[in-house]
């Protein structure tokens, strides 16, 4: 076989380990195929420029898994989404100081901040700062770094140099995958290091994720059970997703 036959042959078996779990690993491909993790890493680039997969730290999803805008994801399951955000923003006091963390559901708890006569937020959010600039009550804060346009955060050395300097009463983190008996995930290292100092600077930490995310992952591990307080989601939470989560001391929410 030939060596461009061999590249198209490997090729078409990478796309069909994503069709099949939805991501793919540079080390397990690289075991699974005979090849070195180097040839790998060049398969993931050059089908990512053809625009069928997304690469990411350690390897790669599949488009439809992650190529969605901010705008997009906000539609998905977004009346579970509100129900979520109006339980969570019920946990906020007069005079707290608050981190909403950037995503599609701690963006619904920024539209339920109206009655509050004095609160302090904190994001990293382009999207949740822009819906917060008309509120009086609110000072808003946001600590600075570089865009990823992606999900529209700010993220890198600077954003986590200033959360570093700060301090807030909760914590509400938005989490891209929930992994029993280990904890939650988001899809990119520069977000799960930043929220691993959110959670470092917090008295409380809720997440807020609807129950879909029990059954995705990512490839950057953002924190174990050990320092998630609370976790509002919905009724779809299957039984024993809830039952691991309060043997973890996770207080389990349903909006």
């Amino acid at each position: 076989m030939t060596g461009i036959k061999k590249t198209v042959q490997r090729r078409s078996l990478i796309l069909q380990k994503l069709d099949e779990n939805g991501q793919v690993n540079v080390n397990e491909l690289s075991d699974l195929l005979g090849v070195s993790e180097v040839t790998i890493r060049n398969d993931l680039d050059k089908l990512e420029k053809n625009n069928l997969l997304i690469r990411a730290h350690g390897g790669a999803f599949k488009t439809n898994n992650l190529a969605l805008t901010v705008t997009e994801k906000k539609k998905i399951n977004l009346d579970i989404k509100r129900a979520i955000g109006k339980k969570a923003a019920s946990f906020i006091n007069e005079d707290d100081s608050i981190i909403l963390d950037s995503g599609t559901t701690t963006f619904e708890i920024s539209n339920n901040l109206s009655s509050y006569k004095r609160l302090t937020v904190i994001s990293n959010a382009l999207d949740i700062i822009n819906n917060l600039a008309h509120f009086d009550n609110l000072e808003v804060f946001m600590p600075g770094g570089y865009l990823k346009e992606f999900s529209m955060s700010m993220v890198g050395p600077m954003a986590e140099r200033n959360f570093k300097q700060l301090y807030c009463n909760k914590l509400f983190l938005g989490v891209d995958g929930i992994k029993p008996n280990t904890g939650v995930f988001t899809h990119y290292m520069e977000e799960a290091y930043l929220n691993q100092i959110m959670i470092d600077i917090a008295e409380e930490v809720i997440v807020v994720s609807d129950s879909s995310k029990f059954k995705k992952t990512g490839f950057a591990f953002i924190s174990n059970f050990d320092k998630i307080h609370k976790l509002v989601t919905d009724d779809k939470i299957d039984p024993s997703d809830r039952e691991m989560l309060e043997k973890n001391n996770v207080e389990v929410i349903i909006a």
